[in-house]
This record gives C-alpha cells, structure tokens and sequence, in this order.
C-alpha cells in the first residue's frame, strides 16, 4: 500500500525549519505538532513492519535533533500511542546559552486511529473521554507512571507535553495531575483537545449562542451547588480547580473544528458572566459540566478532566477549511495559517 504523502516528512513538513530560533512560539508549535504526527506515522510503521531507518517516522523527530528512546504501548491492541523522544543538542549549540532553551524530552501523544488494527481499542478510549472516565483506562494510568517517572529523573523544567485529539486528552489529563498532586507544571502542547459538549460556538447567531451559554452556566453552576452542597470555592486554595490554575497550556483550537471549538466559547462566556455581574456563576460553571455531575457517584467524581481553568488559545480562524481538515494536527505549521491569540488565567 501507498505511503499517504501527509506521512512523509520531506513532502509535507515543516522543512523549512532548517535553523529553530527556541524563543520563537511559532517554532515551538511547529516542533510539537511534527512530533507528535511523528506518532501517527509510528504506529503504521509498526503495522507495515518497518523499523528504524527504513520506517517513515524517524525524519519527523530527526529533523529536529531529537532521537526516539523509548515507544509508549497500549497493552491490549500493542498498539504504539506515544513515546519519549530526547533532543540532542547539535555541536555548534553546545556552549550556546539561548534565551529560551529546547526540552531535553518530549512526551508526545498520537489521537484516534480508524483503521482496523487501530479502531477497537482507541474507540473504546473515545467513548471513556464521552464518559468523563479516561483517567482511569490502562492506557492513561501507563502514560501517567511514564510521565512521573521521566519527571522525576531529569526535573520538571526539562520535559514537555505534547498530544493531538484523543492524545491531547491524554496530555491534559497528565498535565491535570501533575500540576494538581504534586505542584509540577509542564510545558503542554494540546492540538484540537476533544471538549465533551454540544459545539455551541457553531451556532452563527451570537444572541443565541451566549444565551445558550448563559443558560448552561446556571444550570451547571445550580447542579454543582446542589451535589456538592455549596461553599466559598473561590476562596478555597485547596480547591482542585484553584491548584491547577498556574498551570497554563497552550490550546490550539479551529472554530471549525466540532471536537474542540466549544474551549472558545468556554474561555470567552467566563469573562463575558464577569462584565455582566455573574462571575460567581461563571467561575463555579466552569469547575464543572453537566455530563461529570449527571455521571459522578461520588464527590470526587464530579470534576470534568477536559476543564482546566488557565491556557493560552490559538485559534486557527482561516477559511475554507473543511471538518477533516480543521481537526488535523498539520494545521499547526502551516505558514498560511490565519491565527488569533489569548491568554486566560484564572483569578
């Protein structure tokens, strides 16, 4: 069968890189995103039997001075997920001290694969990230002891995060719980992360949008009063919304995109409820969706893992974009590309 030229590096990468300014976000976006489309090609390598030079994965990390050293595997399918890749540093960069310096590794994620080899087992994921419950499928639990293990080993500031879709999720949920549990906070790269809801922000009309949206944040705020029995969160340091806070991610997200675009709307309705005097609402809405408290049996169980209540957002607003390629993760270093930035953060 025919290599797709999306998985061919020379032909459809970020070549033009050939001298990486670390300082540069654009840059840096470019990186992770190849990296992690360097994910996809890996598994099917693995499916065609092709290891090491002669697979199509190897230039989309090589390229950019990094060298695969260990592949992360789902246990029931074999199936290749992730893996750690290490940045060497080139001679003439040795005794460089550049501003912002390149990770020393990156944990990166690949998203949904449909084929027939792929299709049982990351389905099955999808439906637990519906279902609030991806934090507890084997697959996660293996990348989250991954994770800490590297972590602990070469320190917080040396590793990033990096995922696309489904493997987004996967880097949110671990960002999650290392900024929560233990304070540590990793550079994350999440492209179009899957946001568990109606895709509000596809509606044309803006009335109806926001009074949608104002709607949902008082149902959702007035269900989690009611399961949790209400107290003072925004002054609770403890809260585990509050914790995450410093973390600050980069979200990279296209309004044409229905898996993800409704993050937009997420981090705009909460500071349109503060311009109108509804802040508590909006901040108590945002700790929480519908589907986590409908869903949760326990306290604990209420919390949404795709709400995170900091990021920076780069919304890939071009036109003529259609579904499929509004999701693709090849959007993110595209020089054409018409994007829009922000920065939230929770106060």
């Amino acid at each position: 069968m025919e290599t797709p030229q999306s998985e061919i590096f020379h032909l459809s990468g970020p070549t033009f890189l050939t001298s990486v300014d670390w300082s540069n976000s654009y840059h840096r976006r470019s990186i992770a995103a190849s990296l992690v489309q360097g994910m996809y090609v890996l598994e099917h390598d693995r499916q065609d039997h092709k290891q090491g030079p002669s697979g199509n994965a190897p230039p989309w990390w090589e390229f950019f001075n990094f060298k695969l050293i260990q592949v992360i595997e789902d246990e029931h399918d074999l199936s290749i997920f992730g893996a750690i890749l290490e940045f060497e540093f080139p001679y003439h960069l040795q005794h460089n001290h550049p501003t912002q310096r390149p990770p020393q590794y990156v944990i990166a994620f690949r998203g949904t694969m449909t084929n027939s080899r792929n299709r049982a087992e990351d389905l099955k994921l999808d439906l637990h990230c519906v279902l609030n419950d991806l934090q507890n499928s084997t697959r996660i639990l293996n990348a989250i002891n991954t994770a800490q293990e590297i972590v602990s080993r070469v320190g917080l500031g040396n590793v990033w995060l990096a995922g696309h879709s489904l493997g987004s999720s996967m880097a949110l949920i671990i960002g999650r719980e290392l900024a929560k549990n233990t304070g540590t906070h990793l550079e994350t790269y999440l492209f179009n992360p899957p946001f568990i809801s109606l895709p509000i922000e596809w509606i044309p009309n803006e009335k109806l949008k926001h009074g949608l949206r104002f709607a949902n944040s008082v149902i959702t705020a007035g269900l989690a009063m009611v399961a949790n029995g209400y107290h003072n969160q925004d002054s609770d340091e403890k809260h585990p919304f509050i914790l995450l806070s410093s973390w600050v991610p980069y979200l990279f997200l296209n309004p044409f995109d229905p898996i993800c675009c409704e993050y937009i709307g997420y981090f705009e309705h909460r500071e349109k409820m503060e311009s109108l005097g509804a802040g508590k609402i909006g901040k108590l809405a945002t700790q929480h969706s519908i589907g986590s408290i409908v869903s949760g049996g326990r306290e604990n169980d209420f919390e949404a893992i795709h709400l995170i209540p900091s990021a920076y957002l780069t919304v890939n607003s071009s036109n003529g974009q259609g579904v499929r390629e509004a999701h693709g993760v090849e959007q993110w270093w595209k020089q054409e590309s018409k994007l829009k930035y922000n920065l939230y953060h929770y106060k």
